[in-house]
């Protein structure tokens, strides 16, 4: 039966190798100091749907165009894995986790098919319950314009991946020229409503938190890029 790692019903989570990938308890004070649900557990029933014109725009033949990025047969984690929409494009052979920090989203990628060998995780971006190396390569789509600390979250990605392992990234950001001002202009909004922020340079904070950013691509008017880095 599917199992749903929470790290408070089961502490062992998968095998790397001969060796368990394991994560203490939370103490006391890691309870208290947990942040609060995310607006995401709201969404969650209506986001599918509420996407799809995005989907059908293109984002669908970008997420597959991210995931060719990765190796095959490889031990991969997603970062923010949502509902799943990523799952029909993992690499063949793929291993390892999605993690996503909304239980409500996690309760929809559930029913999603997906590999066999890939564990589904409630966990935070900025906070990766994985030893360090434990991946070859690892990815997030649409999620770094969401996290509280950007930094911290490509932080735990430089730890969690092995040194000369993938980081892809396929993110909203910021465009230039004049649609700059008006993504600031309506970031206040955004925040406001669903705690997603439309001004971010995303490359640049990877690049800053230590990963080497390769290639970015712009897509659909400079407002969508995938970005490849490299762990160091």
């Amino acid at each position: 039966m599917d199992r749903l790692y929470n790290f408070t019903e089961e502490q062992r989570l998968f095998r790397k190798g001969d060796s368990v990938v394991e994560r203490a308890r939370p103490t006391p004070d890691e309870k208290a100091s947990a942040p609060q649900p995310p607006v995401y557990d709201k969404l969650a029933g209506h986001y599918d749907c509420a996407f799809q014109w995005l989907e059908d725009w293109g984002l669908r033949k970008l997420r597959a165009q991210l995931l060719r990025e990765l190796p095959e047969d490889s031990r991969v984690l997603e970062v923010g894995a949502g509902t799943g929409l990523n799952f029909a494009h993992y690499p063949r052979g793929a291993q390892g986790a999605a993690s996503e920090f909304s239980i409500e989203m996690l309760k929809r990628a559930r029913v999603k098919p997906r590999p066999p060998r890939v564990q589904l995780v409630q966990a935070r971006a900025e906070g990766l319950p994985f030893a360090a190396a434990t991946f070859d390569a690892a990815f997030a789509t649409l999620v770094f314009c969401s996290v509280d600390s950007p930094a911290q979250g490509f932080a735990e990605l430089c730890r969690v991946v092995r040194p000369g392992g993938t980081v892809a990234l396929l993110e909203h950001v910021r465009p230039g020229g004049p649609l700059g001002p008006v993504f600031d202009a309506l970031n206040r909004f955004t925040v406001w409503l669903c705690q997603d922020h439309f001004n971010r340079r995303t490359a640049e904070a990877a690049a800053r938190a230590g990963l080497r950013v390769e290639r970015v691509e712009k897509h659909l008017f400079g407002v969508v890029q995938l970005i490849i880095c490299r762990v160091i």
